[in-house]
């Protein structure tokens, strides 16, 4: 009988303890608030209509042009920008570099945000959500299928990610025994992520592989797997930094001071890593270029925004990236890290949207709808980053 008590008891006490953390804390007149509440109530609505009367109603996709902004931008960007979590990651338990042990956690946190709102507005743009099972069970699609890798890949580095940041929610609920049982977990959980991870972001490039005819040739190469894998590495570096940087300044309160005296190196640190990476990158793509002799292909419209794309937004801010390591500036890093940002979109959207169909009379252009969709998923995924945030110790290092 005492036992039944105790456990009610308990019980109790947590649903107590959920329903306040569950209240919302601090002002709600804040510039964030009053331009995201709008567009995610506005987002809402459109889905209503969506899921109501289709695709078509909202969007401008077409049967030549199934995959628009909310594909190329929601899935096949947001996954690369979420590389963060695996590499840092590696750094830190398998390379054992404890320098950036403290923005592990707020890094995976992250990324598991980012693959749980990404993969929830995969559903937004199927025509049928009731068929989204499918390539998890080979049905249509075979065992054999790049899309029935990419699924399980998916799938299962989203359970990774929530295992690695599970000893944060077992910390929050007071549950010591919980927490050390799960921290054994976190060098298994490691490796299978980051396997999982390499996997699965090359091979959303291999998912373009079999549409060569559609893609413009500047964009499309057989070493797409490779070049995804390796960009990927990059554009969660450069994430970090940005996000650290907003962090530090909305967060200030909640991060220690030995973290905030620590953060200026470990920008300088992902800088440096982010310089190479891009390097190695430039270096692919420029030999890939001279290899397949496409020097005619760069004398129309499409060569300018490619030498854009290429120059501008990967050569360029690896120099500077290079430039503001050597130089102890963190202005130049900081630009270096936006710059990076726009140069993977781009090169996502180039090879998704943009240079797809590029012979075609219509192109695709997004309707104004999917413009506020994706910024509905944007902003709910930063509320959510808010609230874990400001009440887990997400900021904590603790070993």
């Amino acid at each position: 009988m005492n036992r039944d008590v105790a456990i009610t008891d308990s019980f109790g006490n947590l649903s107590r303890f959920l329903i306040q953390e569950l209240k919302p804390r601090g002002p709600w007149l804040t510039p964030f608030n009053v331009i995201s509440i709008p567009v995610i109530l506005t987002g809402l609505g459109i889905l209503v209509y969506r899921f109501i009367y289709g695709l078509g109603s909202v969007t401008n996709l077409t049967q030549d042009t199934p995959w628009g902004l909310w594909m190329g931008f929601d899935v096949i960007t947001g996954v690369a920008l979420a590389g963060g979590a695996y590499v840092i990651t590696f750094v830190v338990y398998v390379m054992g570099v404890d320098k950036y042990h403290g923005i592990v956690r707020a890094t995976v946190l992250n990324g598991l945000l980012a693959y749980t709102f990404y993969g929830g507005a995969l559903l937004i743009d199927l025509g049928r959500p009731w068929n989204a099972p499918n390539p998890y069970i080979g049905n249509s699609f075979g065992f054999s299928s790049v899309l029935f890798l990419i699924c399980w890949h998916f799938l299962l580095y989203m359970v990774a990610e929530f295992v690695e940041f599970s000893p944060v929610i077992a910390e929050w609920l007071h549950l010591e025994k919980a927490k050390r049982v799960l921290k054994k977990l976190t060098i298994a959980t490691v490796v299978l992520g980051i396997t999982l991870s390499i996997l699965h972001q090359s091979g959303l490039g291999a998912l373009f592989l079999m549409a060569k005819p559609k893609i413009h040739p500047l964009w499309w190469s057989e070493f797409i797997p490779i070049l995804f894998f390796v960009s990927s590495i990059y554009a969660g570096l450069a994430m970090i930094i940005v996000e650290g940087t907003i962090s530090h300044r909305v967060f200030e309160k909640l991060i220690p001071a030995e973290h905030h005296h620590h953060f200026d190196d470990i920008v300088f640190g992902l800088a440096k890593g982010a310089a190479i990476t891009m390097i190695v990158y430039y270096f692919f793509k420029a030999l890939l270029f001279i290899h397949d002799k496409q020097w005619d292909l760069i004398v129309d419209g499409w060569g300018l925004w490619f030498l854009v794309e290429v120059i501008g937004f990967v050569l360029v801010p690896a120099l500077m990236f290079a430039f503001g390591f050597k130089h102890r500036s963190l202005n130049i890093v900081k630009i270096a890290a936006v710059m990076a940002l726009i140069g993977i979109i781009l090169n996502r959207l180039n090879v998704s949207v943009i240079a797809f169909n590029w012979y075609a009379d219509v192109h695709y252009f997004p309707s104004w709808q999917e413009y506020v969709v994706t910024f509905m998923v944007i902003f709910a995924e930063l509320w959510v980053f808010r609230w874990f945030v400001t009440r887990m110790p997400v900021f904590s290092s603790e070993h």
